[in-house]
């Protein structure tokens, strides 16, 4: 069973109707649900009930996108304009989020920026322009509250890759890896918390799926999504050492081997393996616990046959600063400090003492740079996303570097993190921790450009 400690969450969370409130509406003619879209779409997404058999006799109702879990592989140019058209089958209205994209807030897929939801029953068209290149991701963002089948608890979560001209890193295969939990629900021990049952790479267990096949010799390309609610994961692929290309889509300044992977919730890493040990190995979680539960995909090679192996890995740190640069980062334009606490009675998070939607906007001007210190007076490891923009991780515990771009950053209980921001895509913007619980107990914010 997988436990995350849970603040109280039966106490209270952030009601439909305070966020309507502290939404700002924008919406756009061409988003109008009442207006039927006009010609074809580049992408259809459909949202609906769905049964995924993650292993046999194991089977999730859950809600996806095009009958699938998870969604499907999307693909676009950068720069080329796409059309999406949603179609909700559900009877409650959703959202769904362009997760690491700079496109304007009406589409990005957030009520408090002003997207129109897609209602129950019904449906929507948003066009953007895709940008950045590189690993992006799609997911729901509505609220969950204490219905754990809503949100990123469910299977609404797909993998989005922009492309552009070259090919870093040149590898010989591409293999997405999607990791996410299944069957959650509330526990009392001591206080809430939230459990997970089973465990899922590619929505299935391990030993259930089809393994992953590769051929000696190849540089095989693996683009990591951590699409969970809650947890953080550490991978490690048996016999085999990860060459870190991009973190969150982006490319890092001094690729590196490693033989762990740490993604938190949100977090994406692109590394090419090479195949240099035939066999049938284990791609999965450290923890054996939770790779007993699921976590884990077989990777096999030509010819080789047999259950797939597990090594004992050796004890390893991960830090951002492993593929940054060394040079000094210039002084920013202006500097703030967010300081994350639970509440006193334990029931909400907040930033610099208050929990949306009564956190203070950060107020930022077009075109300045801007350092944000998050000092975390928790213990708790929170991988905080802002949307529709991507920032440089100057500072970890103390530990400074550069040329790190990402679009969520953990914060680790007790330390500080430093990040630099730039106010180069106007509009209102949500900044929030991305383990869901976290941010339905108020553990958000906007950011708002000053006129």
């Amino acid at each position: 069973m997988i436990r995350r400690r849970f603040l109280a969450l039966s106490a209270g969370w952030i009601s439909s109707a305070a966020i309507a409130r502290a939404t700002l509406q924008h919406p756009s003619p061409a988003s109008s649900p009442s207006a039927p879209p006009a010609g074809d779409a580049d992408i259809t997404l459909r949202i609906a009930p769905v049964t995924l058999d993650i292993a046999p006799k194991r089977s999730i109702k859950t809600i996806g996108y095009n009958g699938q879990v998870p969604g499907p592989l999307l693909r676009a140019r950068l720069g080329t304009p796409v059309t999406v058209d949603v179609f909700n089958d559900t009877k409650d209205e959703d959202l769904v989020h362009w997760h690491g994209f700079h496109i304007p807030s009406d589409v990005d897929g957030s009520m408090e920026e002003g997207t129109p939801p897609v209602p129950g029953n019904g449906r929507r068209r948003y066009t953007f322009t895709p940008d950045p290149a590189g690993t992006r991701w799609y997911h729901s963002h509505s609220m969950a509250g204490t219905n754990l089948k809503r949100g990123t608890y469910t299977g609404q979560f797909g993998m989005f890759i922009v492309e552009a001209d070259g090919n870093p890193g040149a590898y010989d295969q591409e293999v997405p890896i999607l990791l996410h939990e299944w069957e959650p629900r509330f526990v009392e021990q001591g206080g809430m918390d939230v459990e997970f049952k089973y465990l899922t790479i590619n929505g299935k267990m391990l030993g259930a799926g089809e393994p992953v096949r590769v051929r000696a010799a190849q540089r095989v390309l693996f683009r990591i999504l951590n699409a969970s609610a809650t947890l953080h994961h550490r991978l490690a692929l048996a016999g085999h050492l990860f060459q870190v290309i991009a973190l969150d889509g982006n490319p890092v300044p001094v690729p590196k081997r490693v033989p762990v992977l740490d993604l938190g919730p949100g977090e994406r890493v692109d590394a090419i393996v090479e195949m240099n040990r035939p066999g049938v190995w284990i791609f999965g979680e450290v923890k054996n616990d939770w790779r007993t539960a699921g976590m884990g995909i077989a990777i096999e090679y030509a010819g080789q046959q047999g259950p797939p192996q597990w090594d004992r890995i050796a004890p390893f740190e991960w830090d951002y600063g492993l593929f940054g640069g060394a040079d000094a980062v210039p002084e920013p334009d202006e500097r703030l400090t967010m300081v994350i606490r639970p509440t006193g009675d334990g029931h909400h998070w907040t930033i610099n003492g208050k929990s949306y939607p009564k956190t203070d906007p950060i107020v930022v001007r077009a075109n300045k740079r801007y350092r944000w210190t998050f000092d975390n007076q928790s213990a708790d490891g929170h991988p905080l996303h802002l949307h529709r923009h991507t920032f440089e991780v100057v500072r970890v515990d103390g530990r400074p570097m550069s040329g790190i771009r990402k679009d969520v950053v953990v914060v680790p209980g007790w330390k500080q993190v430093e990040v630099d921001v730039p106010a180069i895509h106007p509009g209102p913007t949500l900044f929030h921790c991305h383990q869901q619980f976290h941010m339905d107990m108020g553990f958000m914010a906007m950011m708002q450009y000053a006129p």
